[in-house]
């Protein structure tokens, strides 16, 4: 089924699983796919900003998507299709719903700088790409450079159908869920989904400012998944103590350019991926990285039993 602006719960953004010598690592696709649905996500999102999408093959990324929509049954699938160009974006976005994806997710290039120019993109990429395929509006300014107020994304999505969901990563932007849902109550919006990123970093109060999740990659998505569901049941202090617990692993894995290392190391850690590999260019972790992410997950295991284990470093 398509992506609709019902969307809800967490849409974890799956990492890309490679062996050690760059190849594809499909065992770890289908055993993240498979966690994924026991520890209650509703959607999965791959090729996302950390799914190491640049460093693929076109034929590569519809093979990962593809392997993903079949293993993940009734879950929808969204996919990353930014590209420098209309071109490959269409190429891409049709291959993979061909290939039965919900959606796709589309990041503003870093040459926009007016807000006409932002909304003219999105025209220009929902054209393309075809008005009937559903896409996600990703923003990120923190990455991407690019300033979208809350009025923009308004314009964007009145004058844009296609556009189902917001990925919203703004940084400060609680603010901006709450004007986003104060257009929907006064009538100036249609209603979409908004979904939050930044690594999890600030879901506690995004989902009390109306957010309806969580589509980002923390090496620890079940949390993600019970502090969605103990805010949705009103259980605020249950929520914010669990998150409270993984807050300190968070904001380690937030770190520019080591993050992708450190969630890759956790959920090799936790059994999900055969490798922490990441495909070149690439920046391991160093020793002392690995020995403070133990450190953090030592701590971390005295309150969740989640992040104990027995088996050695990989």
């Amino acid at each position: 089924m398509p992506l609709t602006a019902d969307a809800k719960g967490v849409y974890p953004i799956a990492p890309t699983p490679f062996f050690d010598d760059g190849s594809i690592d499909t065992a770890s696709i289908d055993r993240l796919v498979d966690f994924y649905q026991a520890c209650g996500c509703t959607g999965i999102t791959v090729l996302g900003q950390l799914g190491e999408a640049p460093k693929l093959e076109h034929s590569e990324a519809v093979d990962i998507a593809a392997r993903v929509v079949r293993r993940a049954g009734a879950l929808p699938v969204i996919v990353g299709v930014s590209a420098p160009g209309f071109a490959a974006m269409r190429a891409l976005a049709h291959d993979v719903m061909e290939q039965g994806a919900a959606g796709v997710m589309i990041a503003p290039p870093n040459t926009l700088r007016t807000d006409d120019q932002i909304v003219g993109y999105y025209r220009q990429a929902a054209t393309s790409i075809g008005a009937d395929v559903p896409f996600v509006l990703q923003d990120y300014p923190l990455t991407f450079s690019v300033q979208i107020s809350p009025g923009v994304i308004r314009r964007i999505v009145q004058d844009v159908p296609s556009c189902v969901m917001l990925k919203h990563e703004d940084w400060p932007g609680l603010e901006k869920i709450s004007a986003l849902r104060g257009f929907e109550r006064e009538g100036s919006m249609r209603h979409i989904a908004i979904l939050c990123g930044n690594g999890g970093l600030f879901l506690d109060f995004e989902m009390a400012r109306g957010a309806d999740g969580a589509n980002t990659g923390y090496c620890f998505p079940d949390m993600l998944c019970d502090v969605v569901r103990l805010c949705g049941a009103g259980r605020r202090d249950e929520a914010h103590d669990l998150f409270d617990a993984h807050l300190p692993l968070l904001r380690y894995e937030q770190q520019p350019g080591v993050g992708l290392a450190v969630r890759k190391y956790v959920m090799a850690r936790r059994g999900l991926l055969t490798s922490a590999a990441q495909r070149n260019p690439a920046t391991p972790l160093s020793g002392a990285a690995r020995a403070e992410v133990d450190f953090l997950l030592e701590r971390l295991a005295k309150k969740d039993p989640r992040a104990q284990w027995d088996s050695p470093s990989p």
